[in-house]
């Protein structure tokens, strides 16, 4: 007997043959019972295709060469059923066309539905393994066990993950901190779980921690097998939020924001835009000057980058001493004449419509009202 139970297979598709239709002579069919049963390993799991056949050839010494009256394959689940003629038959599971387990005197009778299970973990198939096999199996259910228990792992951290984003969008920050507090405690080589951590814990003001959580979820994911460059470039992002958000070195900040650009290029326009508006909120116009140019040289469609470029130069404007007039800097009317024409109805229109008034500026702007609904 090949008692190479631990052997699976991808469930495959089934074929299905046309015959050509031919002309029948009814005949009445003669009265059967029903079998089903479920195929397991030796390791207790479920056997995945192969089929379950009958012979009344009622001993096992040549199974190969044996005449099968009735074929019943088996599903993906390890379960099958079908319908025989009455009788006493010997039951043969067969997988890849070879005899794996076989169950004597098997009866079926009509009316009735047999239920003849084909389980290798009994003593008797134990008994029958070679030494080869018997080591297979170990190291099989040790297999089997590490990733149960994996498995295991993964589906509490997924829990504990979406507990936490549930609860930020809730605005509950604690429960967040708290909820992935034990998913790094659970898997702690996982940079987005520092991640989620390290959002949770910004949520709380508590940017310290942020900083350092953001920092080593970057450095986990840097050295994983698989790096993520989206994931790499949201943590330097919105480090640089929360190096910003101490108010200690924008400096830092923007090296932070400088490193999720140079990841993610696609990204590249938000990324400098949230420089530019921590430079120019800290009162630094040079570098908000800058990293705005940046921001419209990345992406020029973004709006902000044009206000805080227009914001920037103003603060250089200077008097005309006989007319009194405000002489701005070159492209600063242009930056909010820009904003204007693609923000129309933006948070900074107003203050950029006032500064073109004040220079004597002509408002450039395509935005057109729509008609009031009757």
């Amino acid at each position: 007997m090949n008692t190479r139970w631990f052997t699976t297979m991808l469930a495959a598709g089934t074929l299905m043959f046309v015959l050509p239709q031919m002309q029948t002579q009814a005949y009445a069919q003669a009265p059967q019972g029903s079998i089903h049963g479920h195929v397991q390993n030796a390791a207790a799991m479920p056997m995945q295709g192969g089929d379950v056949k009958l012979t009344t050839d009622t001993t096992p010494s040549d199974l190969a060469s044996a005449k099968y009256k009735f074929d019943f394959p088996v599903d993906t689940n390890g379960n099958y059923k079908g319908s025989a003629d009455p009788g006493t038959y010997l039951a043969v599971y067969f997988k890849d066309g070879k005899s794996v387990d076989y169950i004597l005197n098997v009866k079926v009778t009509v009316g009735a539905d047999t239920a003849i299970d084909f389980d290798m973990t009994r003593k008797e198939f134990m008994d029958k393994m070679t030494p080869e096999d018997k080591k297979a199996l170990e190291e099989y259910k040790k297999k089997i066990s590490s990733t149960t228990a994996e498995n295991a792992k993964i589906s509490n951290i997924n829990t504990l993950l979406q507990q936490a984003r549930d609860a930020k969008k809730a605005g509950n920050f604690d429960a967040a901190v708290t909820a992935m507090e034990q998913a790094v405690s659970v898997k702690p080589e996982e940079g987005l779980l520092w991640f989620e951590l390290a959002d949770a814990q910004a949520g709380l003001k508590k940017f310290d921690d942020a900083i350092t959580n953001y920092k080593k979820a970057i450095e986990l994911d840097q050295a994983s097998k698989k790096p993520k460059p989206d994931l790499q470039a949201a943590a330097y992002n919105n480090l640089g939020q929360a190096e910003a958000s101490t108010g200690k070195n924008q400096q830092d900040a923007a090296a932070a924001y400088e490193s999720a650009a140079k990841i993610l290029p696609a990204n590249a326009g938000m990324y400098y835009s949230n420089e530019a508006a921590t430079f120019f909120n800290h009162n630094d116009a040079d570098d908000a000057l800058a990293a705005a140019d940046k921001a419209i040289a990345a992406d020029p469609t973004r709006p902000d980058p044009y206000f805080i470029r227009g914001q920037s130069l103003i603060q250089k404007a200077t008097v005309d001493e006989k007319s009194g007039k405000i002489i701005a800097p070159a492209g600063c009317a242009e930056a909010y004449q820009k904003y204007l024409e693609l923000a129309p109805t933006g948070p900074h229109a107003k203050d950029s419509t006032d500064v073109l008034t004040s220079l004597g500026e002509t408002i450039h702007s395509t935005y057109k009202a729509g008609k009031k609904s009757k």
